[in-house]
């Protein structure tokens, strides 16, 4: 029997079970006349699951009215079934009002149907790991079914998991759409191939796999044996349009743009009285009874929760609906001296105490502080306003002052703190001249550490996952869009409630994470020693910011605007007409239908994708697409760089400051944004325009150090291959020293086309690349590119054993580690499609690699910020950090003092097998140092 997981996120198809309660009994009308049969059995369903399930999360989904994307793709698409009947239609709008009434989210969305709205969500939660239970009679949807999605059609009170797809289709999830797409679909009107039933369409999945594979294989198809079997093959060639068609049709998609995020699909408190209306109006006299009943309850239970908050002193209560779990009735508002001074006390006896400021702005540089928040118990938190100012606000303690007595806490290193993102909240305190120190944990990296890629790690969606707890929104209190309140326009009582709550929130994380941390070995390591000790680091570095040459960007501005121009006008010529080079759909039709060039890939919609990965294989052969991509990498510089970045100087320092973020990337690289530093070219004549930008002050200069080959140096470490720890121990050229490997020659012969393809096949290798993706980066035939792949693992013995142990090691593990113990967790690894698989297992090789780099610059980040506050803050500053590379702003007299310690910090920063090289260049700008 199938076991569903506790507190699934359950997903109705309501259109499904809306067509399925109209056709079934009883046929149900008011004394009026009205309808209500469906409307009772879709309701009469929904409670049900409510009962079983008892879920805090669920959506119910219908199609929208109109056509779909599948209509676009053919026209005949269920063109054959009648119009809705009358009777059912008149039953959708009131069936809407008792499903929001019941407090349950709803989705209707045009141009999709119910199938690819779940679709979309099941795998978004997939994605995080929450369990989804689809209720439907859709047989369509068998192909959502993952260890995380199990269906069920409470109609029959059948279950189905991946056994049990395999065992009432004859094929598991995977195959599905293929199966349906053979097959055809007469209530859909979806073609399919002609006289396949479902027996043939088992024999031929179960027999030889997909559809593709069915197209490389079509002369083995006749010795499978079943009855007309010899036959397929020729009929697969003649309505192959046909079929691929039918597997577009039959494809659920995943990727649907929603109103909702997984978090907002929370089910709310019930609206009795607009219940007990509708229930009225239908005339469900049962259920109308129980909600008159529910509500005279409800009422009794506001009343006193009312009489409670006229009683007490803490924060006022928020609406029912974000209460959740959370008892908040433990909140206080400080406004006194006295009970500020009682704070300070409870502070400083405090063994561990969840800290956050409030402020003005998210950017750290300008923002001001208004308040700040502490929890020393879980419930038990307080707000300590110092900076609301509007109308009618009440006294609040002078913020130079109690800044003068909380100094003393905030600076010690020995009173312990937690919060959430502390970077932020320790450059806003820099500004007052206050150093933030005690740093135990912190949530956002807690969780980051401990699993990477289960959720994101904002506060909002910590508190859902860990604790099943919605939290009080920003939007909540200060409104959307441009009308948006800032922090100091707050009403006090609505922002103390939602500022004590983010202090509670981030403690009771801390309790839930960290003992889990605990449970997994060297996690722990990766918390404390790299990533904590990291947040001073990033924020020094942050606030320091790097010059650049406005003036400069801004004739590069000007430059790209013309090759722009010129790059839009050859592309005109080249398609014989004016168009628009951003329109995808404009370039669709040039491309694919008006100039014939070969269709590479198709989008979810089923029309031919104009992405970049297309662009560039056909930009090989043809030259229109080559135009496209060098126009649209040139507009993305000027929109992303030479336009923006003049206007990213802060007005007081005249720098640019960045926001680096340690919970983002899966392996352990750190990112940034606002600017993004991480991604600006260097292969490119624009992109080292850009960084001629990046400029020392008047008497400094620019100093970059970059380990040299570090993945592949981490490679030789990891897989004890004796050759490339002998390569690197030689201090070989290695790409040099793999092509003389790989193409048999001496080392002093080898060409510089042999070291392309060598270098090509190293990296290629350590990025999980195939034979297939070889070849065509090389521009060669797949038997070549396999002969290269071949022999080098033939040389490199120990690379093939590593790679084939860290395969093994993910599928049993379910995660590959760095050297240093940090995770990535690998949720595809064993998944039934084996695309996702295949993905993983490429993640899986490099991960270990990538991740290990991304904690040796850490640790070289530590150790040089360990020198630097050793140094005169006026001779050298850490200023930016992209990938394996550390920028320097340094005295120019002090230079070759400066670089020999620094490259000796960074090659100190881990201890491999082989030698760890930092490389350094200096100069007036970036540009020139790298």
């Amino acid at each position: 029997m199938v076991q569903i997981p506790a507190d699934p996120l359950i997903l109705v198809d309501g259109s499904s079970y809306l067509f399925r309660a109209y056709h079934s009994p009883p046929h149900l009308t008011n004394s009026r006349g009205e309808a209500t049969g469906a409307i009772y059995g879709v309701v009469n369903m929904l409670k049900s699951l409510l009962r079983q399930y008892n879920p805090s999360q669920m959506a119910v989904v219908f199609d929208a009215k109109g056509p779909t994307f599948r209509n676009e793709l053919y026209t005949e698409y269920k063109a054959h079934r009648p119009p809705m009947p009358d009777d059912l239609r008149s039953q959708i709008e009131p069936l809407h009002q008792i499903i929001h009434a019941l407090g349950l989210p709803l989705l209707c969305i045009s141009g999709v149907e119910a199938d690819d709205v779940i679709g979309t969500i099941a795998m978004q939660a997939t994605a995080v790991g929450r369990h989804v239970l689809i209720s439907t009679g859709d047989k369509d949807m068998a192909q959502l079914v993952n260890p995380h999605v199990t269906l069920i059609n409470t109609m029959t009170n059948t279950i189905l998991d991946p056994d049990g797809v395999r065992e009432k289709f004859g094929v598991g999830p995977e195959l599905i759409i293929d199966f349906l797409a053979l097959m055809g679909d007469k209530a859909d009107n979806i073609p399919g191939l002609p006289g396949v039933g479902e027996k043939t369409a088992q024999a031929l999945l179960q027999g030889l796999g997909s559809i593709a594979t069915l197209y490389q294989r079509l002369d083995d198809i006749a010795a499978l044996g079943f009855r007309g079997s010899k036959t397929i093959a020729e009929k697969m060639r003649e309505f192959k349009d046909q079929l691929e068609l039918s597997y577009q049709l039959a494809t659920i998609k995943t990727d649907v743009e929603l109103p909702k995020q997984l978090i907002d699909l929370h089910i709310q408190t019930p609206d009795y009285g607009k219940l007990a209306e509708l229930y009225q109006q239908c005339e469900f006299r049962r259920w109308l009874s129980e909600v008159q009943s529910a509500d005279k309850i409800n009422t009794v239970r506001s009343e006193a929760v009312t009489e409670q908050q006229t009683t007490t002193t803490a924060a006022p209560q928020t609406p029912a609906e974000n209460a959740a779990q959370l008892d908040r009735s433990g909140y206080q508002t400080i406004l006194t001296a006295q009970a500020f001074d009682e704070l300070l006390l409870l502070l400083q006896q405090t063994e561990l105490v969840a800290f956050d400021t409030e402020t003005t702005s998210l950017d750290y540089m300008q923002a001001d502080l208004v308040g700040m928040s502490f929890a020393v118990a879980p419930g038990q938190a307080y707000y300590l306003p110092l900076g609301h100012d509007y109308i009618g606000a009440p006294e609040q303690l002078s913020l130079t002052e109690v800044l003068q007595k909380l100094k003393g806490w905030l600076e010690n290193p020995d009173k312990a703190k937690v919060g959430q993102n502390l970077k932020y909240d320790m450059s806003v305190l820099a500004r007052y001249d206050i150093s933030l120190r005690g740093v135990a944990f912190d949530t956002m990296l807690e969780s980051y550490v401990l699993n990477s890629v289960a959720t994101r790690h904002d506060m909002d969606s910590l508190a859902q996952k860990y604790l099943h707890h919605q939290t009080i929104s920003f939007e909540d209190i200060a409104g959307k869009g441009a009308k948006q309140l800032t922090f100091n326009q707050i009403e006090l009582e609505k922002a103390a409630e939602y500022a004590a709550e983010d202090a509670d929130v981030t403690l009771q994380l801390h309790q839930h994470l960290w003992p889990q941390l605990q449970a997994e070995g060297r996690l722990v390591q990766v918390l404390q020693q790299i990533e904590i000790p990291l947040l001073s680091v990033l924020s020094r570095m942050e606030r320091t910011g790097v010059l650049i040459d406005a003036a400069l960007l801004q004739q590069q501005s000007e430059f790209l605007a013309n090759r722009i121009g010129e790059l839009e006008q050859q592309a005109h010529s080249l398609a014989g007409k004016a168009f628009n080079l951003s329109s995808p759909k404009q370039l669709q039709e040039i491309l694919f239908t008006e100039q014939g060039l070969p269709v590479l890939k198709k989008t979810p919609t089923g029309i031919p994708s104009t992405a970049e990965e297309v662009l560039t294989e056909l930009a090989h052969d043809y030259e229109l697409p080559r135009v496209i991509i060098e126009h649209r990498t040139l507009a993305k510089l000027k929109s992303t760089y030479t336009d923006k970045l003049p206007q990213s100087v802060n007005p007081v320092t005249g720098r640019v400051h960045t926001s680096y973020h340690q919970a983002v990337a899966a392996t352990g690289r750190l990112s940034s944004t606002e600017p993004n530093l991480q991604n600006i070219p260097i292969r490119t004549e624009e992109g080292r325009r850009i960084r001629q930008a990046f400029i020392a002050a008047p008497g400094k200069r620019i100093l970059a150090v970059d380990y040299s080959q570090i993945e592949l140096r981490i490679m030789a470490h990891l897989s004890q291959d004796k050759a490339l720890l002998e390569a690197f121990a030689q201090g070989l050229d290695i790409h040099r020293a793999t092509a003389a490997e790989v193409f048999a020659v001496p080392l002093n012969e080898v060409t510089t086309e042999q070291r392309r393809r060598a270098k090509a096949v190293n990296f290629g290798l350590i990025y999980g690349m195939s034979a297939f993706g070889l070849a065509r980066q090389l521009d060669i035939s797949r038997s070549e590119a396999q002969h290269y792949v071949d022999t080098y693992f033939a040389r490199f013995p120990g690379v093939l054993a590593y790679m084939e142990n860290t395969r093994a090691q993910a599928h049993q593990a379910g995660y590959v580690e760095t050297l240093f113990g940090r995770r990535l967790y690998l949720p595809e690894i064993n998944s039934k499609n084996m695309a996702r698989k295949k993905g993983a297992e490429r993640a899986a090789i490099n991960a270990p690699m990538q991740g290990t780099a991304a904690d040796i610059i850490k640790n070289a980040m530590l150790a040089v910020d360990q020198w630097l506050q050793q140094q005169d803050q006026s001779k050298i500053s850490m200023i930016m950090q992209v990938h394996d590379e550390l920028v320097f702003e340094v005295d120019a007299g002090l230079l070759p003092e400066f670089q020999q310690q620094i490259v000796s910090l960074m090659q100190q920063a881990a201890k491999l097998d082989v030698p760890l090289l930092a490389e350094a260049g200096s100069g007036l700008n970036w540009d020139e140092a790298h």
